[in-house]
């Protein structure tokens, strides 16, 4: 039973036990599957990741009929408007698909005696919709994809915890010509390519209970340019068009929050999509901005680069202005912290036991003593040479190394 189903359970109790008679301590004490049956939808209701649903519905035949999955939220990959659907390339006719993964922490239950330590791993993971549901596992820095050498992999050797939900736009193509009438075979010739240029993509609400039809995205494409569209709309609205390119979204405290190149961070009205600043703007003089929410706090990483990043027209598409994805080389980070009570960005020199994954399509904050290969006050990140470190104290940059098992590893595509 993972910690948080436990801390509902107790939580359940005591509400239970306060609008109860006094009871002996004897009489009190109860086995998990002896709760009170009404107490159970209410806990069961409160957990936000599908992980934790499983756990719950496991316990007993009880527990599991206190709550079904909800048959109404999002099942992903979901149809989605193509933000480039006013170019005349191939790949923004073709309809887009919003995929959601899944980042994880997993930990071994029972280390082998030739571990050097029992820390966890960082690892992504999505399911296949061209393969029946099959998981397929990505590396949450460079959202590479790594297979797993011919072995299961047994999660009841495993603590997994939910740690947050990353979503990216994909079509699919065909990865070879086939005649075949076979149906599996037709399948397999058929491949998952992510939209170039799309920056970011964001969903909220994103619990297992929440109904498809009350999801909104952002998405943030092209140069900057910033979306919109709920659940079933046949295009996507652009919320700001104005000019200003944004570089990152972040869904914190259940408010949309955006920042753009000159560090104007703005929340979105989601009834009206009216951006409304935030604070006095970011002194950040980096080109390239990331929100990250660490420990309830809102943080800024400013990217900085060897030289400004372009802006260029794809000769493929006529009208479609991109910026470089990951820039050229990078040769500083800095990090802000949103100082609530001052309303003001504070200048951070240390993230103290942190480190901060700046993946490609999602960023988070994590405590390094408890993964395998991440040091703490570090920043992870991913550019055109590979994934590198950069240690927020000395100012040094590094390569990856010893974050994942050998066997792992060499398994990277």
């Amino acid at each position: 039973m993972s910690f948080k189903i436990g801390m509902w359970i107790l939580s359940g109790v005591k509400s239970w036990r306060k609008s109860t008679k006094s009871r002996d301590m004897d009489e009190e004490r109860a086995e998990w599957s002896d709760l009170p049956k009404e107490l159970l939808p209410t806990i069961g209701k409160s957990l936000d990741t599908r992980i934790d649903i499983v756990r719950f519905r496991s316990v007993c035949n009880s527990w599991r009929s206190s709550i079904d999955p909800s048959n109404n939220s999002p099942r992903f990959p979901l149809k989605f408007p193509n933000p480039h659907s006013s170019t005349s390339a191939t790949q923004a006719q073709a309809p887009a698909y919003l995929c959601e993964s899944t980042i994880y922490r997993l930990q071994r239950l029972n280390p082998s005696s030739t571990s050097s330590s029992n820390k966890a791993w960082l690892v992504k993971v999505e399911q296949d919709s061209n393969s029946g549901g099959k998981l397929r596992f990505f590396d949450p820095i460079s959202n590479r994809r790594t297979r797993y050498p011919n072995k299961t992999l047994n999660l009841l050797d495993f603590r997994v915890i939910e740690l947050t939900k990353a979503y990216t736009l994909r079509y699919k193509v065909r990865a070879g010509f086939t005649t075949s009438t076979n149906e599996i075979e037709q399948v397999l010739s058929v491949r998952d390519s992510s939209i170039p240029c799309v920056t970011k993509v964001v969903v909220f609400p994103n619990s297992p209970w929440t109904n498809v039809n009350d999801s909104a995205v952002f998405v943030i494409f092209g140069v900057g340019t910033l979306g919109f569209a709920k659940s079933g709309a046949e295009s996507l609205t652009v919320v700001d068009d104005n000019g200003f390119e944004y570089d990152d979204i972040i869904v914190y405290k259940g408010q949309f929050y955006v920042i753009d190149t000159l560090g104007n961070v703005l929340w979105i009205d989601n009834s009206s999509l009216k951006l409304v600043p935030f604070l006095p703007p970011l002194c950040g003089l980096g080109s390239q901005k990331h929100l990250v929410e660490s420990c309830g706090a809102l943080y800024v990483v400013d990217r900085y680069f060897k030289k400004k990043r372009r802006r260029r027209r794809r000769v493929e598409h006529n009208n479609w202005y991109v910026r470089d994805s990951e820039g050229p080389k990078v040769v500083d980070f800095k990090v802000y912290k949103l100082d609530e009570e001052w309303g003001r960005w504070e200048l951070e020199k240390s993230l103290g036991d942190r480190a901060f994954v700046l993946g490609k399509d999602c960023c988070l904050s994590i405590s390094a003593e408890e993964f395998t290969g991440y040091k703490k006050n570090c920043i992870y990140f991913n550019d055109q040479n590979g994934t590198h470190v950069f240690n927020l104290e000395d100012g040094s940059f590094g390569d990856l190394q010893d974050i994942y098992p050998s066997w792992l590893l060499s398994n990277l595509l």
